[in-house]
């Protein structure tokens, strides 16, 4: 059994399968020095004392909560600086007007650096452990950018956005075109992959076209062949808006699920965020490729018109993780994106797809269901599994939890509708304390 060099004490949530919440009341945490957990399992007093007199025990203060680390399958890095303004326009007026310029400013790395180093240790603070970034069409940026999260210990999947057609995409701001595009993406996957200290993985590239109006075929057959030939996941948006549809409906004469599925860009672990607008046999095609939708709740009311009948698709065996769609969403916080899931839900409560998520369900799409999207072992608490893991003050001043009235079911119900950045104590990533006091 390897050497523990990490062991805490606490009580502890999670939720090791769909609609499936543990809680160990008292837990005690083993972790290894590469940050994996060895044990999980209720704190028996000789263990305690052994590991006590080892000098590896924490145990953390009363009515404090340990949760799994947080899961973002949906930012964007680059909006980082317009997250709350500029909500108020049609998704097509926005990026051309807001998001475009703003994105077009990171191939100057002195303005690129400050901004992503800020939202990696916002997002860290927040309590995301793991996060699935777009970057811009510019290389060296996206590569800042991966070395950010590389530094400051967040596991991550970063992707050179792809996008040339003109008109869509403005002349300021794009991949000359599809060659350049393909170029440039496979440059960013082997830069990524061979950043010092890199060596596990922690941080990835991710194959990212942006979605299908901007793209054209020769790109999106392109990066089809470089996801089979590199093994890179693939991110994208997908039925997004009823503009997105139809633009896909007009020109490809299908929906964007199938449209991507043509051009080999729906494999296992593909994420696909929004889905709002899904054809009726998309759901299907989506589990068959094993690819996972990036639920934002947030995002789709000022973008999307629609709110995704998540418990529905869930229970047909969908893969469904949160995404907090910076700047669309102006909310950092996955804690946030759970509480929002759990309201829009509410709006679907008659119709074909009825359906609302409970808290279990909230917690685990934004912890394992996140991580099962991605294929990493890492979401919840088990032995082999990485300690990606965030602290949280059930008892901090505004009274959270109430002793005596409480029950352990009320105080997680609490923390997902109420905690936010007051209350992350602690945030951990691979073993590794990257945020918190």
């Amino acid at each position: 059994m390897p050497a523990v060099a990490l062991a805490l004490r606490a009580p502890l949530f999670h939720t090791p399968a769909r609609r499936v919440l543990e809680h160990i009341p008292d837990a005690l945490v083993e972790v290894d020095g590469a940050g994996t957990i060895i044990a999980v399992g209720p704190a028996l007093p000789a263990r305690v004392a052994e590991l006590a007199a080892a000098g590896v025990l924490t145990t953390l203060p009363e009515g404090h909560y340990l949760l799994p680390g947080m899961v973002d399958l949906h930012a964007h890095a680059p909006q980082w600086p317009q997250a709350g303004r500029a909500l108020d326009v049609p998704l097509e007026e926005w990026l051309m007007r807001h998001t475009f310029p703003l994105e077009a400013r990171y191939a100057d790395l002195g303005f690129a650096g400050p901004v992503y180093a800020d939202l990696v240790g916002s997002l860290l603070a927040h309590g995301t452990t793991t996060a699935v970034y777009f970057g811009t069409v510019d290389v060296a940026p996206t590569v800042l950018l991966a070395q950010t999260c590389l530094a400051r210990g967040q596991r991550a999947l970063v992707g050179k956005v792809a996008m040339d057609v003109p008109g869509e995409c403005p002349d300021f701001y794009r991949d000359a075109d599809a060659d350049a595009a393909l170029a440039g993406t496979a440059e960013t996957i082997a830069a990524i992959r061979a950043l010092p200290g890199n060596a596990g993985a922690l941080v990835r590239p991710v194959i990212t076209p942006r979605f299908l109006p901007t793209c054209s075929e020769a790109l999106l057959r392109g990066l089809g062949d470089l996801a089979e030939a590199t093994g890179a996941p693939v991110q994208t948006h997908c039925s997004e808006s009823d503009w997105e549809v139809a633009h896909g409906a007009a020109r490809f004469g299908c929906s964007d699920a199938a449209a991507l599925e043509r051009f080999g860009l729906l494999r296992a672990h593909t994420v696909l965020a929004h889905c709002t607008h899904l054809a009726a046999g998309d759901p299907a095609l989506i589990r068959a490729a094993g690819a996972a939708i990036a639920h934002c709740p947030l995002s789709n009311v000022y973008f999307a018109g629609e709110v995704l009948p998540a418990a529905p698709l869930l229970a047909e065996g969908l893969r469904i993780g949160l995404g907090s769609d910076i700047a669309g969403g102006h909310a950092p916080s996955m804690l946030e994106a759970a509480r929002f899931a759990l309201t829009a839900g509410r709006v679907r409560t008659r119709g074909a797809m009825a359906g609302a998520p409970g808290v279990a369900e909230a917690l685990w799409m934004a912890t394992a269901g996140g991580a099962e999207a991605l294929g990493l072992a890492t979401g919840h608490f088990a032995p082999g599994l990485a300690f990606d893991a965030i602290a949280l003050d059930a008892l901090s001043p505004e009274c959270l939890a109430w002793p005596g009235i409480d029950t352990p079911a009320d105080v997680l119900e609490k923390l997902l509708r109420r905690a936010g950045l007051a209350q992350i104590r602690h945030v951990w990533v691979a073993g590794r304390r990257v945020a918190g006091g």
